[in-house]
């Protein structure tokens, strides 16, 4: 079996990295169209843009808001998408994964450019999100740039190891990813519930991931275009399960969102949450207790409902 190759080398100085946004996308055009022509506000600009989609109508008038986008046809599901960004990415040293509904402030890829410049032996940033939709009914891009607008208290640490990446707005350094053949995991279908984490852990020993306290970012959490309820709900037993015996995922953590995510389920349905299908979730991760149980417990099976 042949080692793997940590990250470090040569320091890079600033303008020698070349930086890529990639976005994975489906069933949101106007979201996605919105988005990346809110890109154009960077300081420092995107050496390209990435766009992978399972077909071209979830791109429609992309191209003229933003003439640099490549566009790539990928199968649905996210590890797919993401597998096909990374190797559409050609020479581009730092790829920075985005949702199609992350907003980022206007200086973010100057500061992952310089992280990854200072620091050679970081394999991965995430960056500070300020807000987030995902748990509420969602913000709006006005709300984002609001938020992103507000004057920002002094952070006293500009980085913070941690576990994982948060997977609507990550950056990895390409060159390790390539030396090892690191993949997304794509056995774990549609939204993939804690594809992060999975990459991030099998990442974790070439190199440092770190949050970078001063990119930061605001998830909107945009309702439309996701899995149903049922399906998620089935994902967030079934998958940390199944990254718990491949090893990418501690007990402790797998156990940690299990029960945070199915309490979740069962308080919102209970109170009558409307923004999210709390009842849809929480039957999802009924029937995927009773798979346990059964000891047919699969992640693939979330695309049964």
């Amino acid at each position: 079996m042949a080692l793997a190759r940590r990250s470090g080398g040569r320091r890079p100085a600033r303008g020698d990295l070349r930086i890529a946004i990639a976005i994975a996308t489906a069933d949101r055009p106007e979201v996605v169209r919105e988005m990346i022509g809110l890109i154009a506000r960077q300081h420092r600009k995107a050496d390209s843009v990435l766009v992978c989609s399972p077909k071209d109508e979830d791109v429609v008038g992309l191209k003229q808001t933003c003439t640099q986008v490549t566009h790539i046809i990928g199968p649905r599901g996210l590890p797919h998408q993401r597998n096909r960004l990374i190797e559409a990415a050609g020479d581009i040293d730092i790829l920075l994964f985005l949702d199609d509904d992350f907003i980022i402030a206007d200086d973010y890829l100057a500061e992952v450019e310089a992280v990854f410049c200072d620091y050679p032996d970081i394999v991965m940033t995430t960056g500070r999100v300020v807000a987030d939709g995902i748990i509420g009914p969602g913000l709006s891009f006005e709300e984002a740039l609001r938020r992103l607008s507000l004057p920002s208290l002094p952070q006293d640490v500009r980085l913070r190891d941690v576990y994982n990446g948060y997977g609507c707005n990550m950056a990895i350094r390409l060159e390790t990813i390539r030396a090892n053949a690191l993949k997304f995991d794509e056995e774990l279908p549609l939204y993939a519930w804690l594809e992060d984490v999975d990459f991030s852990r099998s990442l974790a020993p070439l190199g440092r991931i770190v949050r970078t306290e001063r990119a930061c970012g605001v998830h909107l959490g945009v309702k439309s275009g996701r899995q149903r309820g049922v399906r998620l709900g089935y994902s967030q037993i079934a998958n940390p399960c199944y990254l718990i015996a491949k090893g990418t995922c501690s007990w402790k953590k797998g156990l940690h969102h299990i029960g945070r995510n199915f309490a979740a389920n069962l308080y919102g349905t209970f109170r009558g949450e409307r923004s999210v299908d709390r009842p849809g979730r929480l039957l999802g991760n009924f029937k995927a207790i009773m798979d346990l149980f059964m000891q047919r417990l699969a992640p693939s099976r979330a695309l049964r409902f």
